[in-house]
């Protein structure tokens, strides 16, 4: 997204006449009452465009002011979170029914997860027997090209304070970046919280200049 982003931060880039981050802020169920938004490069073009209401949702902005990964960005907002909360990503796009169906009661913490034909870059999930997530195995530049099927983390996770009782992990030994895939599962085992998958086919992954066109198209569809 390098060229793109230039004079954009990612979360604002345009799919069909709307930044991205609109996507996920009009995904949000009425019951969340209160938006976080973790800000760094260019984080001022957010703040201008969604300014302190979006949806008759508060909305708090925190500086990142150093980039120690997505676990430490979430750590910038501990103050402000409160009892139950969700953790969206900044690019990827997700379905409101499937948002939803996270925030619906339980006593564990909850990922929305996909089964994909070819897992490419995606985080790959793990299950234990009981069919609870275990672990998820990150992909690297490398892993680009992965064409074996599995099941994806979408990067949205339905938790609650419990997991500031914990410490970050980081994404690998040595390490100076916190990953909040690694420091969930970490916690979740350390707490004994279940820690429960809620599959979709409707999470749109954004890694590539072309995945804006194709999320443009596929909205479309589901418009139609």
């Amino acid at each position: 997204m390098v060229e793109l982003t230039t004079a954009l931060p990612k979360p604002m880039l345009d799919v069909a006449g709307r930044p991205l981050l609109e996507y996920k802020l009009d995904a949000l169920p009425d019951e969340v009452n209160e938006v976080v938004i973790i800000v760094g490069y260019l984080g001022d073009i957010i703040r201008r465009h969604f300014g302190e209401r979006y949806g008759g949702k508060h909305v708090t902005y925190i500086e990142q002011e150093t980039l120690n990964g997505t676990a430490g960005a979430l750590w910038y907002a501990a103050p402000h979170l409160h009892d139950r909360f969700l953790v969206i990503m900044g690019d990827d796009i997700y379905a409101k029914e499937d948002v939803a169906r996270l925030t619906e009661a339980s006593e564990g913490w909850k990922l929305l997860v996909q089964q994909l034909p070819a897992m490419h870059r995606a985080g790959s999930v793990q299950l234990d027997a009981s069919g609870l997530v275990a672990e998820i195995v990150e992909s690297d530049r490398e892993d680009e090209a992965r064409l074996e099927p599995g099941i994806a983390s979408t990067n949205l996770y339905m938790l609650d304070t419990r997991l500031f009782s914990c410490s970050m992990v980081p994404k690998h030994a040595g390490s100076l970046e916190f990953g909040l895939p690694q420091t969930v599962v970490a916690a979740a085992r350390q707490l004994g919280i279940p820690f429960e998958p809620v599959f979709t086919d409707k999470w749109i992954q954004i890694t590539a200049p072309n995945d804006l066109v194709t999320a443009a198209e596929r909205l479309k569809k589901a418009s139609l």
